[in-house]
């Protein structure tokens, strides 16, 4: 049976397309997505699926063996709502197995917190599901930090509230090279796994993208409240919140694991060094 991968149109749900596709072939994957045509250039078949509409779900669904559900980007309460409506869909259809891309994080004390937990209770949902599970449990995509480095060119440093914390960041692709192991293998069937690779601090980040773009950039330690009225000016007020939120996580060692990435893919996640040699390169 095929294996269906929701957001596909999305930066995630098109690694993971992609890793699968290698792993499978194009003929065993379906690619779900809220615009079909977004998602058009995978080269899979495609269909209409958005996570608010259950009826159809159920029918992007018909004669899928496997489900992975990438988490909504929806407010907390919505996306447990979306996601129950994946999971029902899934089981009406005959979906024998789900895979979730969760996340790590600080549980409570942040304002990133109520994201972890409507995620965790969608872990609790895709357990009670009666559905064979697994939960990937993803660490920060450094792809973001890569994106800014013109911004960290022009004032020089980066500047969050990380402090000396380590966060286990990884990339969309190693990620991709995880979930498509997880999709087409029982051997972790019933496990919650970190996906992330070795932690790193800030100052160690910006090491490593002076290595990669030639840039002398220092980091600076500010206060949460300084660093989320910064994003907020850029991005807006919830959003500056939830990323500031992210960032006292990693203050707070929420992110400092060594993850499961070999014991799920058989594998080293891609070493930090090595990974922004390929930038450079």
């Amino acid at each position: 049976m095929k294996i269906a991968i929701t957001a596909a149109s999305g930066h995630l749900g098109a690694a993971i397309v992609k890793a699968t596709s290698q792993l499978i072939g194009v003929d065993c994957v379906v690619a779900v997505a809220r615009t079909p045509e977004k998602a058009k250039n995978l080269g899979v078949e495609v269909r209409a699926g958005s996570y608010d509409d259950r009826d159809a779900l159920e029918q992007a669904f018909a004669g899928v063996g496997t489900v992975l559900l990438v988490s909504g980007m929806d407010a907390p309460d919505q996306r447990i709502v979306q996601h129950r409506n994946v999971i029902e869909a899934a089981k009406a259809a005959g979906v024998k197995k789900i895979v979730y891309t969760s996340v790590q994080g600080p549980e409570n004390g942040t304002a990133f917190s109520p994201i972890v937990q409507s995620n965790w209770q969608t872990e609790a949902d895709v357990k009670a599901s009666g559905l064979a599970w697994v939960i990937g449990r993803n660490g920060i995509y450094i792809e973001p930090d890569v994106d800014y480095i013109d911004k960290y060119k022009a004032s020089g440093e980066i500047a969050n509230c990380a402090g000396e914390g380590k966060c286990g960041y990884t990339t969309r692709a190693e990620l991709g090279f995880a979930y498509a192991q997880l999709l087409t293998r029982a051997d972790h069937d019933g496990q919650t796994v970190n996906l992330n690779g070795t932690p790193i601090t800030q100052a160690q980040l910006a090491e490593y993208l002076n290595s990669a773009f030639g840039t002398q950039l220092t980091y600076r330690e500010v206060t949460s409240a300084e660093f989320a009225e910064d994003r907020a000016a850029e991005l807006g007020p919830f959003i500056g919140a939830i990323i500031a939120g992210i960032y006292d996580g990693i203050r707070l060692g929420a992110y400092d694991a060594p993850g499961d990435y070999e014991a799920v893919t058989g594998r080293l996640h891609q070493g930090w060094g090595d990974y922004f040699r390929t930038l450079k390169s």
